[in-house]
């Protein structure tokens, strides 16, 4: 069982304890469609443990999966009091249409989720598993809430559609009328996007354990570009996606990369989050046009850069029009992957595709992240047994801006993640609010417009950590002392708005600004220091 699975087990057990002769479709939890298996269970001493460790490894998620399942079916789903309403809902007039809409872009075959609800059959055996997930919020995943500004492709159903799923499973999920179904979704298939312009693929397989201490890796593909190109977006896919928690892309056009690549033996070469290599840069280069163009000009444009990334539910990453990365020639992408076992071994094979643009942009992008580096230096240091923990951080932006993507980064203690915009009038705006965070889904939100915002906007976040035994998340039990750190069951904190200068003359002030940002956290917050200290202590 992995590391995460104990508190989550000990969960289950105490909401269970004394239920006896209760039953649950074992089906509904695996991708087995043959039929449905009804099977009793008696919840005494480790039987919620071994039925937990039945689903693939155990997590708090799964457990919660399970514990929804059979509370669905004590409560007599699908009971003979109900037949008289079996033509009031069924699958293909009123349960299609809402799952087609909301649902099968990734719970298909060869996508990102474990089963398919394609079709009638596998929808009707994993009915009291799809209540549930509805019913409580964690389906669709979609983890932004209300906020000033709305987003893309949000995933949402109504109130009435869960409803609707609600009482086709009560009156025993009729299939109805095939005739009435609407056509079945039409899907690109394997690329989002279509086909790439570019695929680049790890030249080898690496192996990932069973168990131990997260992995992280970087792996060089080479990109055998013969001349500069444009990339207006990118599509990661992982082919061991139970282990692959994110990964991130960034550009090498120096070759110390590949120096380093495969030094012990494994392909890649070990790192922590991210990745330093020569030429890194952060930020969008934009094109300089015709003869304007000076010496350092030419030298910044040319700079090899990152190219975004892939979190647990992320999809294609499109930039805005007329923005691009540049991919400079010869450089090398390196995958910068972060691997959780999940009590398989596992072997890792990823692609990413490249997608790009006509022309070079005219207008560079950069990013605010805060806190910065991730909360490093924030001295984030978490008492066991604390339910409420909190960090702030703010910055004040000196040219007018416009934002086109936010994400946010926290593990298993976070809890409540907020973004506020409070203008030179003091009029607060929302950007990002996520009430009830979840690691398991990290997603970039784009805006489904440019926000705009004035010199002056102060821009705070502001993280809360629950690190009690009441938190189901919580992979320590009990509860330990939690510090910043890149493993899983350390903790960090970070907010990142991708942004572009109203006027692209004043992005050299904003990074200015950010940079000194940066440089006084260093300083003034001293978290740096003190966690290396604390570890240096812990390690005599």
């Amino acid at each position: 069982m992995q590391e995460h699975a104990e508190p989550a087990v000990a969960c289950c057990e105490s909401l269970l304890r004394g239920v006896e002769n209760m039953a649950y479709p074992v089906n509904c939890l695996t991708n087995n469609t043959d039929s449905v298996e009804m099977r009793s269970i008696t919840m005494r001493d480790d039987s919620v443990s071994r039925l937990c460790t039945e689903v693939r490894g155990a997590t708090w998620l799964r457990c919660c999966i399970v514990l929804g399942a059979v509370l669905l079916q004590a409560c007599g789903q699908g009971s003979e009091s109900a037949d008289s309403m079996a033509d009031s809902v069924t699958y293909a007039e009123h349960v299609a249409p809402i799952l087609y809409a909301n649902c099968v872009e990734c719970h298909r075959p060869g996508e990102v989720a474990p089963f398919s609800l394609l079709t009638y059959e596998d929808t009707r055996i994993r009915g009291p598993l799809m209540v549930y997930m509805t019913g409580e919020g964690l389906m669709p995943p979609w983890k932004a809430g209300p906020g000033d500004y709305a987003f893309k492709n949000e995933r949402h159903i109504t109130p009435e559609q869960i409803a609707t799923l609600a009482r086709w499973v009560e009156i025993g999920m009729p299939e109805g009328d095939p005739s009435l179904l609407p056509p079945t979704p039409t899907f690109t298939e394997g690329w989002q996007l279509g086909p790439p312009d570019l695929v680049a693929t790890m030249p080898e397989s690496f192996p990932v354990p069973a168990d131990g201490p997260d992995v992280y890796r970087n792996f060089v593909v080479s990109l055998d570009l013969d001349e500069d190109v444009w990339v207006r977006a990118v599509d990661f896919r992982p082919s061991a996606r139970s282990v692959v928690h994110h990964s991130l892309f960034f550009l090498d056009n120096t070759g110390s990369a590949r120096e380093q690549d495969g030094k012990d033996g494994l392909p890649g070469y070990s790192s922590g989050m991210g990745v330093r290599v020569g030429g890194f840069s952060s930020r969008g280069e934009a094109a300089r046009e015709g003869n304007t163009q000076t010496d350092a000009g030419i030298a910044n444009s040319r700079r090899a850069g990152g190219l975004g990334g892939w979190a647990i539910g992320g999809r294609a990453r499109e930039l805005p029009e007329g923005l691009a990365y540049l991919v400079p020639k010869g450089a090398d992408l390196i995958l910068s992957t972060h691997f959780r076992p999940s009590g398989e071994p596992a072997s890792e094979t990823s692609s990413l595709g490249l997608y790009f643009a006509d022309g070079p942009p005219k207008q560079a992008f950069t990013y605010i992240q805060l806190p910065s580096v991730f909360g490093v230096f924030e001295g984030i240091d978490i008492p066991a047994g604390e339910s409420d923990y909190s960090i702030a951080d703010t910055f004040v932006l000196p040219v007018d801006i416009k934002a086109f993507n936010v994400g946010a980064h926290a593990h298993y203690l976070g809890k409540e993640i907020k973004l506020t915009a409070t203008l030179p009038g003091g009029e607060a705006r929302t950007l990002l609010w996520i009430e009830e965070w979840d690691f398991a889904w990290q997603e970039l939100y784009q805006f489904a417009d440019y926000v705009e915002l004035p010199a002056g906007t102060q821009l705070e976040v502001h993280f809360s950590y629950d690190n009690s035994a009441e938190n189901l998340k919580n992979p320590s039990s009990p509860p330990i002392r939690v510090t910043w750190g890149e493993q899983s069951t350390d903790e960090m904190a970070s907010v990142t708005l991708q942004v572009v200068t109203a006027n692209p003359d004043d992005l050299p002030q904003l990074e200015q600004a950010y940079r000194e940002h940066v440089r006084r956290a260093f300083f003034a917050a001293g978290g740096l220091r003190w966690l290396q200290q604390f570890r240096s202590a812990m390690e005599q």
